[in-house]
């Protein structure tokens, strides 16, 4: 059995703060066994404080951005301080080698090593006027399994999840700053369209690809941003095993990662059922960035 946790919590541009809540977090994940630990995006100096062509942009900087992290820093080291030997997934703004562009990004590490990091494909909402977008999905082996990464908006598109499962992804790792809707929000956030999104990408994704779906989120309020907090733990079957709902905390399962791949994929096994050869449009080129671009154009 592996145990696995996940949390929803508030991180901020104070890093001393966001270190405390790492800490803590870690405690109580240890003191419940977890062995593989999944904290939202943007854990290390919190995300932007709005979305869209105003307030917190390369191109507006009267509101400071993340503070941009080397991967090699004594940022990412002092997180592989406070964890010690267990394994964690975290979000934080990457600064690339030529010391200018700048990633929304992810690493999955413990307290000795750095098994792997991720910069985010796809980029909603202008977030593109604030990061550089990555281009790859990895997937990396560590001592709980073979963990896949992605952030937020890329659960959006089964193809992310499905290029990490086709690659041996046992546990994706999905870690995000969703918020609520910014228009007609629900009175009660998790029955907010945006929470039912969030929520339902999560469970289809793990059942598209039978592997175990770690959903991390950011919680409580930043900025303009409202989050919507449902950090999750999904099994290849679509269940959720635990979760967090809208508030900050630590969902935990114990997790069979060997044994329930064999129940779930020893009769309907989708990766081996797929049919490639009629999926060829799938990787043309869209010429309109539109949904259905092909009907479109015949209309």
């Amino acid at each position: 059995m592996t145990t696995i946790g996940t949390v929803a919590a508030n991180f901020t541009r104070d890093l001393e703060q966001n270190y405390q809540t790492i800490a803590d977090y870690v405690a109580q994940a240890r003191a419940r066994g977890v062995e593989f630990l999944v904290f939202p995006e943007a854990a290390i100096g919190g995300y932007l404080s709005s979305l869209g062509n105003h307030g917190d942009t390369v191109k507006n900087t009267k509101r400071s951005l993340p503070p941009a992290i080397r991967l090699d820093g004594p940022e990412i080291a002092r997180v592989q301080e406070i964890v010690g030997d267990m394994v964690i997934a975290i979000g934080f703004c990457e600064l690339a080698e030529d010391g200018v562009t700048r990633y929304n990004a992810a690493a999955v590490l413990d307290g000795d090593q750095i098994y792997g990091n991720y910069r985010k494909v796809h980029q909603p909402l202008g977030e593109n006027m604030s990061y550089s977008s990555g281009s790859e999905y990895g997937v990396f082996d560590t001592p709980v399994g073979r963990v896949g990464l992605q952030i937020c908006y890329d659960k959006a598109f089964p193809e992310a999840a499905r290029i990490m499962a086709l690659n041996g992804a046992e546990i994706i790792a999905s870690l995000s700053a969703w918020p609520a809707a910014r228009t007609a929000t629900a009175e009660n956030l998790q029955d907010d369209r945006w929470t039912y999104r969030f929520n339902l990408f999560d469970t289809a994704r793990a059942l598209d690809n039978q592997v175990f779906w770690v959903a991390a989120n950011q919680s409580g309020t930043f900025g303009s941003l409202r989050y919507v907090g449902n950090a999750k733990i999904v099994d290849p079957g679509g269940n959720i095993l635990d979760t967090t709902l809208l508030e900050s905390g630590l969902a935990v399962a114990d997790v069979d990662i060997a044994g329930t791949f064999r129940a779930m994929r020893g009769g309907m096994f989708h990766l081996r059922d797929r049919r490639p050869d009629v999926y060829g449009e799938l990787v043309e080129v869209d010429p309109t960035g539109t949904a259905g671009w092909r009907d479109l154009a015949h209309a």
